[in-house]
């Protein structure tokens, strides 16, 4: 069982997050899943993550739902998830069950700090995680850097 990690959007967005943490979990040869919960957002993602890598290159990823969806190192959808992935990352609320968040290495929810509705949703998500016996931990760029703000351990 891995740990959920909470990342309080502040001064970025989703894509600027997986454009850094997504190629460190490809490091360690885990697969990830982008699930969310409007095919509009993600077709945002799709394109802004193109862009992401700069000069340094892109981060590999495919829509869900085409002929290679298996070989995807980072899959972008709102079902399951079929590239065998390590790491689910939620994006625009969309949520894990308990059965998959046991299974992964890491369950990234990304949630907007400008959004209350977002902000609240975080907040019963970690509850019920921690409740359920996850490790947690509370990530936010208000700095202007990723900092660790809390963690709960594994119950």
């Amino acid at each position: 069982m891995g740990t959920v990690m909470f990342y309080h959007l502040t001064r970025s967005n989703a894509a600027d997050m997986l454009a850094v943490n997504a190629p460190r979990a490809l490091a360690q040869g885990w697969r990830v899943m982008v699930r969310g919960t409007e095919e509009a957002a993600l077709d945002r993602l799709d394109s802004d993550l193109w862009l992401a890598g700069g000069d340094e290159g892109f981060l590999p990823h495919g829509r869900e739902a085409g002929p290679l969806d298996a070989d995807q190192p980072v899959l972008l959808g709102r079902g399951a998830g079929t590239n065998e992935a390590k790491v689910l990352a939620l994006i625009d609320g969309a949520t894990s069950t308990d059965a998959e968040t046991k299974v992964m290495e890491r369950v990234w929810v990304l949630f907007d700090g400008g959004d209350p509705e977002r902000v609240q949703a975080a907040r019963e998500q970690w509850k019920a995680m921690t409740a359920a016996g996850h490790a947690a931990q509370y990530w936010s760029d208000d700095s202007g850097r990723w900092e660790k703000k809390a963690e709960s351990p594994v119950k």
